[in-house]
């Protein structure tokens, strides 16, 4: 799965990881490969799709592909940690191969675990996918602040050391986040908005961009009271499949549609096994991207 990193296409240009930290890398990425990510989403249908097998073999062989056809190309590959976790020790084997894999190639791994929890359970979770001495180490990983943004302190302080950065939930797609996302507390504010405002704290002074972002879906189309200025990237699913698109970014961004980073899966990938056909649907969704928000 081993692909060779080449100077002109890594995101950090040649330059070593830990000399910039994660906002810095993300915005040269985006800027220079395109605004961005695309999941590897091993779901069961995918594999069967694939012609694969609904096992550890068809796992590695469709995380391999997709690493080979986009890591030298594309900003971000995000890889859904439970397609591969639910197959066990094999399948987190495979995990730490194609992060491995895809970050010597010059892709930024971003690990979507969604963790969330207090004290040393959050601080365990960190190490596992920021601590560079990890075999799952990435470039990002989601987490839930769900339990109160405090909670994930210990992820932002391992983050900060290790050069990596952090996409907490704010504003999902899925109907039943509104419940809580969208709750109004006691200062007067949604919880959401909540949530943005300490990530915005987060990234105060950072330049060219924060490492801490926000998820909020490309889907959304009444979040004007939102106050999206985090100074860090918006990971926005919702592209493609879900029935966002491209040319929805402004309308739903609006002056932080710079900052956003479009996640596509199954619009990408159903287009697999062909390598090829996995480099020209990703160019496409860049194109688009690239000419919706300028």
């Amino acid at each position: 799965m081993t692909a060779r990193p080449s100077p002109a296409t890594t995101p950090d240009g040649g330059a070593s990881r830990r000399s910039l930290a994660f906002g810095a890398r993300l915005r040269q990425a985006m800027d220079d490969r395109g605004p961005l990510c695309v999941g590897i989403d091993p779901h069961a249908s995918l594999l069967t799709a694939w012609g694969l097998g609904d096992d550890v073999a068809g796992l590695e062989r469709f995380s391999r592909a997709v690493v080979e056809a986009l890591a030298d190309r594309v900003a971000v590959l995000k890889p859904q940690a439970a397609f591969f976790e639910r197959f066990g020790s094999r399948g987190v084997a495979v995990l730490e191969q194609t992060v491995a894999d895809a970050r010597a190639a010059g892709a930024l791994v971003l690990m979507d675990a969604k963790r969330g929890d207090i004290g040393s359970t959050m601080a365990a979770y960190a190490e596992a996918f920021l601590a560079e001495s990890s075999p799952l180490f990435s470039d990002a990983l989601t987490v839930s602040p769900y339990l109160g943004y405090g909670s994930l302190q210990p992820a932002v302080d391992l983050a900060r050391k290790s050069g990596s950065g952090l996409f907490a939930l704010a504003l999902t797609s899925n109907p039943e986040g509104a419940s809580v996302q969208r709750a109004v507390g006691a200062e007067g504010r949604t919880v959401a908005q909540g949530i943005l405002a300490h990530l915005a704290a987060e990234n105060a002074g950072a330049e060219p961009l924060g490492s801490f972002g926000a998820v909020v879906g490309a889907t959304l189309t009444d979040i004007d009271e939102a106050d999206l200025a985090i100074n860090g990237a918006l990971l926005a699913p919702g592209i493609g499949a879900q029935g966002a698109r491209p040319a929805d970014i402004p309308s739903v961004f609006g002056a932080a549609a710079r900052n956003v980073l479009p996640s596509v899966s199954r619009d990408v990938l159903k287009h697999g096994p062909s390598l090829q056909g996995l480099r020209d649907a990703s160019a496409r969704f860049v194109d688009e991207v690239r000419a919706a928000v300028g």
